[in-house]
């Protein structure tokens, strides 16, 4: 059976870019085939079929638009069979425990330990072979990652601008400064000569001095903030892209090596447990992951400091990349550091009420705070194991929760949700609800921005789910959420969501709809749990923490997914976050 050959196939995911002609290959040529001859099993181009028909004219061909009826070509069948693991070796076997498929090598090491490998020959008779919908899903998924490719590169020219229009307005209004200093000296002079005129000159050029200094000192330190913001976002952003255009090259061959393989049931087997583990891959990214966690272990920590005068009262958390955490404490009117052991090493004093904290870049936080007189947003940034305080902008509206995404910060003040950008100018209001006092409290994002998630607190008690745009598309309640107020999106999209007296945990579907897991009760050790923060330890691990205002410490849970991947799988990069119970 002669067999279609592959011109070029990259080592990582090998593409598998078409048949060639076969002719062309016995003479060191690569040209795409576009005619199969079943008589004569060969592949032909435009020109060979030429020679083909003239010598052959009674044999049936069929061009690319029955490209089905082609046989598989060799190419993908070894790409298919081949190791992702060993790449010597060919898959025969599928662990039901790690829904993997297996070479032999892979069973008597990583597998050895399994119940349950079966041979692939022996599930081909009892699994279903059709890649019809998941021929569907693929496309669908495929333009769910280009829509995410093209909003994050949107996000990276609206960052930009945001930079460039900042640094204008501030140049602006230092020389406006200049020009209005300058015309009051003017209107000074009128009518001076001699002594006078010199020391105005001197006292002109000292003010001018001070203006320039005062620039340098206060605006330029602030622009070089946002600069560093800006550059560090912008990285994170295009890490996101890349990861992007890599799936979306993986779902596209496997979207036509489906198209390829026919009704070849083993191959069938295999592409389809295959497409399923990349999709699984892809909604990860979008923020559509439905993996469910189960409670591991509970730990304390205590965050209480010599200088605090009340019982610690935790209302938010953020933790960096490397591991250290931010912990917001609403009655002692500060914010901790904690190292990676989760010992309080640095803090910073408020002059009003924190209520929240989220991420801005890897050692960089956004802290609202608000009091009857005082709604601002104030920046701190991690420097050696030390908090520094940096710029902040004022609101005209309380500031009660805060949350970032690739440079749009969103707001709530208890009845509305409004969005901002990095320098505090007021984007739009999004959301409203004037029905109550707390309907719109906490609020939360979905990884690729494209859906808001908000708290109703008491009575309420609803998770809202919102478009970007601020379009209502979900509402969700539930008896066992008394009081619904802690909320956190985890980097795959699961959404997380606390009862506050009814002392409990719960996971959400990211659609907003329907809950996926109880995670925690009070029988765990959760306490009027208040804001909940997740914080991978692996990347099959999810670390939850709180504080408990009875005990006056925090609470470590550990949260494991409902069913691992093996690590010798690719993983993706580490996250930690985290959770909070008051």
């Amino acid at each position: 059976m002669a067999t279609g050959s592959l011109s070029s196939v990259p080592k990582r995911l090998r593409m598998v870019e078409d048949f060639s002609c076969t002719r062309c290959l016995e003479q060191n040529l690569t040209e795409s085939a576009d005619i199969y001859c079943e008589k004569c099993e060969g592949f032909y181009c435009k020109k060979c079929v030429i020679l083909h028909s003239q010598f052959f004219t009674k044999h049936m061909t069929c061009g690319r638009e029955d490209i089905k009826k082609w046989p598989v070509s060799k190419a993908v069948k070894d790409f298919l069979r081949k190791c992702e693991v060993h790449e010597d070796e060919t898959l025969t076997q599928f662990c039901h425990y790690h829904s993997q498929l297996c070479c032999s090598a892979c069973v008597g090491t990583i597998h050895s330990q399994c119940s349950k490998v079966t041979q692939i020959s022996e599930l081909t008779n009892t699994q279903p072979s059709g890649l019809e919908g998941l021929s569907v899903e693929l496309e669908t998924v495929l333009g769910e990652i280009k829509t995410l490719q093209i909003s994050q590169e949107a996000s990276i020219q609206s960052l930009q601008r945001t930079y460039n229009e900042h640094s204008e307005v501030m140049i602006e209004q230092m020389c406006g400064n200049l020009n209005t200093f300058i015309d009051e000296c003017d209107n000074n002079s009128v009518g001076t000569s001699g002594g006078n005129e010199q020391y105005l000159k001197e006292e002109m050029c000292r003010s001018v001095l001070s203006i320039v200094n005062e620039f340098d000192n206060i605006t330029a330190k602030e622009l070089n903030e946002m600069r560093d913001e800006v550059i560090s976002i912008k990285w994170s952003v295009t890490s996101s892209i890349h990861k992007c255009t890599s799936v979306h090259s993986d779902l596209s061959q496997f979207h036509e090596i489906v198209q390829k393989i026919g009704d070849h049931k083993e191959l069938c087997l295999i592409a389809g447990i295959k497409c399923k583990h990349i999709i699984q891959q892809a909604l990860t990214l979008l923020g559509k992951s439905g993996k469910a966690f189960n409670v591991q272990s509970i730990t304390k920590h205590n965050v209480r400091i010599p200088s605090d005068k009340d019982v610690c009262y935790i209302y938010g958390i953020c933790v960096l990349p490397d591991g250290q955490v931010l912990v917001v404490d609403w009655r002692n009117k500060n914010v901790k550091l904690l190292n990676q052991q989760y010992q309080v090493v640095s803090h910073w004093d408020v002059n009003a009420r924190p209520l929240d904290i989220c991420l801005i870049t890897p050692s960089e936080v956004a802290v609202a705070v608000n009091t009857s007189n005082i709604h601002e947003v104030q920046f701190i940034t991690v420097n050696q194991g030390k908090l520094v305080s940096g710029r902040k902008f004022q609101l005209q509206h309380e500031c009660t929760f805060i949350t970032h995404h690739q440079g749009d910060l969103f707001v709530t003040s208890g009845q509305e949700l409004y969005k901002y950008s990095l320098n505090g100018k007021l984007i739009c209001r999004l959301y409203q609800d004037r029905s109550g006092d707390y309907t719109v409290e906490k609020c939360a994002v979905s990884p690729t921005g494209d859906r808001l998630y908000i708290t109703s607190y008491y009575p309420q008690n609803k998770l809202r789910t919102l478009a970007r745009d601020g379009t209502l598309l979900a509402t969700y309640t539930d008896p066992a959420l008394d009081v619904l107020h802690g909320l956190h999106v985890t980097p795959a999209g699961q959404v997380l969501v606390c009862g506050r007296l009814s002392n409990t945990v719960l996971q959400v579907g990211w659609e907003g709809e329907s809950k996926l897991a109880n995670l925690a009760a009070e029988e765990d050790g959760v306490e009027y749990p208040v804001v909940y923060i997740c914080c991978w330890v692996e990347t099959t691990m999810l670390r939850m923490w709180g504080t408990s205002m009875k005990q006056k410490e925090s609470t470590s849970i550990d949260i494991e997914l409902a069913k691992q991947q093996h690590k010798s799988r690719l993983q993706e990069p580490q996250y930690r976050t985290i959770l909070s119970l008051p």
